[in-house]
């Protein structure tokens, strides 16, 4: 079966890299219009200026574009490529494209077009996706633009392939329509900062890049029997069904030896994902039966959030050939864990220095300090607002529960740098010298030890040489927490270098003790944030709500902090949302909950009712008839009680399961007559959402009890379990 996969995916391999002995050097980035490619079709001047797009900012004037669009096009088509596309990530969650072809007719002939014009700039209707106010039906211009740092590609499927060109989405007059653009500010923010501060410690930097790796957990399910659960197709998560006697009880699904069938899925989408230049790593069997993940080496975080995009498209379409179904939501089955997508972020320098690498003796590294405390700061001063990023109907179902971080956004930093930090608040040298710990086993070659422990019970943790933002949902783009993360630290290193200067100025400090002192009071103002223990016990929640930090359990207050003064002073400063494009977002985020739950609450009905309760009554009705069959022939209350009971309990669960429903719909309808988003929203989470549990309660219990041959959705013990 393995050697069968290899050969289906080989024979998908564009012509130029097929053939035997093919490796993943030769497979990787074979669809991407990469430096290779580009110093192959373009001529020296439309090369240094695209290479200079991006790697300076500078901006490509329409000639050279045109240039760019005839050195890209023969490239494509050589590859049997007929139509090409902006590939633009609008506020919907998901990418967007519209197809337009090469060709044109001219003279009785098809002649292949593509100008500058079209590789730089198209006109999508942009009244038809998310705008939050900013778009109406009667003022629909919108404008998608090329990303020239994130490079062209070719999708292919099995019907053909398409150029696809990355963009931004924005409006007429400019307003952020999508992810990319505040992403793409918010790193230009950081380098900016970040630069002037490392020139503290490094005279010879000249840029700092954000970088990031996404880890992807995903479940897959057989497609067969996806196709009859109505909610799994219309919500992405089963709104019913009855915990499996085996789940990830035994803990032997983790790490365990991956499902040929599983194998062969995963082995073809790496082979698609590689020709795209998505550069995948790792893969392996998460904690849930049925649950999954991969994931890429770290990348610079334009292109890694588009790649991300990119990998999840890819994952569902490859899926299908193999008979599945990928399942991205945060909380596709009740009682197991949920899936994250581990943001690991840090900052890299033009020369090379990874800003978050403490060394071998992170207490003499003071540039590493400078980092890492800075980042502390920052997140503390905006944990609502990196809450709010990671709030999503879906990731609520997720957040606290199993395997997933609290909702209190906190830091683990591990026992050595914790100490660090508090010998720096007590003005004491630790004395501990250099990180040289090791393990010996005999036989065994010495395990070098890092110098942080981890933790997954925290939102927030630093893992070495980077921290890891694990609240993340699976579903999510993950430009939304980075264009937080990064405006956030982008704010706090230009304070940082401010305090700093206004010290050295003043002549009362020289340098080093200018930032130790600055670092210092930092640390003061945002200790409570710290912590290494537990996030999923009680103690913690306790301890928290002492400490002042926030618990905010749900989207609608989550995301209430886009629009707070701190958020709106902080973004319009640094130029990456503007007041408008805030209240704008707060307002589709805000409309995007109540859909999600409006779908839900009517598919919960549609499915009480026509799924559900007939069964059920069926049930009920042979029950009855055999009560009254054994009644009939003599028997008396003794022979009678068990099945009596059974119909009392069964009875009961009925009667619960409508009124629970009833007043649901009910509560349902009420909300949908509140004009206002911000109390639309709060109803649909208190008042609608609410309901949920009791009416699942009550099918769940139906479903034990029922004849299973009557049941017809597919239970989780054949969901779970792939054969």
């Amino acid at each position: 079966m393995r050697f069968k996969a290899l050969e289906i995916a080989q024979s998908r391999l564009p012509k130029h890299v097929a053939g035997d002995g093919n490796t993943v050097q030769q497979i990787f980035a074979a669809n991407v219009f990469n430096d290779d490619a580009m110093q192959k079709y373009l001529d020296k001047a439309s090369y240094k200026a695209i290479k200079s797009a991006i790697e300076d900012g500078t901006k490509i004037d329409r000639e050279v574009a045109s240039q760019i669009a005839a050195g890209m096009k023969a490239w494509a088509m050589e590859r049997g490529v007929t139509h090409y596309t902006h590939w633009f990530q609008p506020l919907t969650g998901t990418t967007a494209e519209k197809h337009d072809s090469f060709f044109e007719p001219q003279n009785g002939r098809a002649v292949a077009k593509f100008s500058g014009d079209s590789l730089v700039q198209q006109e999508p209707d942009a009244s038809s996706l998310p705008s939050g106010g900013l778009r109406n039906t009667f003022e629909a211009r919108g404008y998608t633009a090329w990303d020239p740092s994130s490079p062209a590609f070719i999708y292919e499927n099995t019907s053909g392939k398409t150029l696809c060109i990355p963009t931004v989405f924005v409006s007429y007059n400019g307003q952020a329509l999508d992810y990319k653009a505040p992403l793409l500010k918010s790193l230009t923010a950081l380098d900016k900062a970040a630069t002037a501060v490392c020139k503290y410690f490094f005279t010879d930097v000249k840029k700092v890049k954000g970088s990031l790796g996404i880890e992807q957990e995903y479940f897959l399910v057989d497609k067969a029997l996806y196709n009859a659960r109505p909610d799994l197709i219309q919500c992405g998560r089963t709104l019913f069904g009855y915990a499996a006697a085996k789940n990830q009880q035994m803990e032997d699904h983790y790490f365990g030896s991956i499902p040929d069938r599983v194998y062969n899925y995963m082995y073809d989408f790496e082979i698609e994902a590689l020709k795209l230049g998505i550069p995948l790593r790792t893969r392996h069997n998460e904690v849930a039966p049925g649950q999954y993940e991969c994931a890429p080496q770290f990348e610079e975080i334009n292109l890694a959030v588009d790649h991300n995009q990119l990998l999840m498209d890819l994952m569902d379409e490859v899926a299908d050939r193999h008979g599945f179904k990928v399942l991205l939501h945060e909380k596709p089955f009740a009682g197991i864990n949920g899936s994250g997508k581990h943001n690991n972020w840090s900052m890299i320098t033009d020369t090379g220095v990874n800003l978050l690498g403490p060394g071998n003796d992170p207490e003499s590294n003071l540039s590493f300090l400078t980092f890492f405390i800075n980042t502390i700061k920052a997140v503390h001063d905006n944990a609502d607002l990196i809450r709010a990023s990671i709030a999503t109907a879906s990731n609520d179902h997720r957040l606290g529960a199993n395997e997933a971080p609290p909702a209190i956004i906190s830091i683990f930093v591990g026992s050595t740098l914790f100490n660090l930090m508090q010998n720096l608040l007590d003005g004491v040298k630790s004395n501990q010298g250099k990180w040289d710990k090791t393990i010996n086993i005999p036989q065994i070659p010495e395990i070098l030890v890092d110098n942080t422990d981890r933790n997954r019970t925290s939102p927030f943790a630093f893992t070495g040489n980077k921290f890891e933002l694990r609240a993340v949902g699976s579903l999510q783009n993950s430009s939304s927490p980075m264009t937080v993360l990064n405006a956030a630290m982008a704010n706090q290193l230009l304070s940082f270098k401010s305090e700093v200067d206004a010290l050295i100025k003043a002549k009362s400090h020289k340098k080093k003790d200018a930032i130790l002192q600055v670092l210092t009071g930092y640390l003061r103002d945002s200790k409570r944030i710290l912590f290494e223990g537990n996030g999923y016990s009680d103690e913690w929640v306790e301890e928290a709500a002492k400490r002042g930090l926030s618990n905010i359990k749900d989207t609608p207050s989550s995301l209430v902090a886009y629009i707070s003064k701190h958020t709106m002073d902080m973004m319009s400063r640094l130029d990456i949302l503007s007041n408008e494009e805030l209240h704008a977002r707060y307002h589709i985020q805000l409309e995007d909950y109540i859909k999600k739950i409006q779908i839900e609450g009517r598919l919960i009905d549609d499915m009480v009712y026509t799924s559900i309760l007939p069964v059920a009554i069926q049930y009920q009705h042979a029950l009855a008839d055999t009560i009254a069959s054994m009644n009939a022939a003599g028997l008396g209350k003794k022979e009678t009680a068990a099945h009596l009971d059974i119909m009392k309990e069964l009875s009961g669960h009925i009667s619960g399961l409508k009124s629970s429903t009833d007043k649901m719909v009910e509560e349902r309808k009420k909300a949908n007559t509140i004009d206002d988003v911000v109390k639309r929203a709060q109803a649909y989470c208190f008042k609608v959402k609410d309901q949920f549990e009791d009416i699942r309660g009550h099918a769940d219990k139906l479903e034990r009890m029922v004849d299973d041959k009557l049941w017809s959705l597919p239970k989780y013990r054949e969901l779970l379990h792939i054969k």
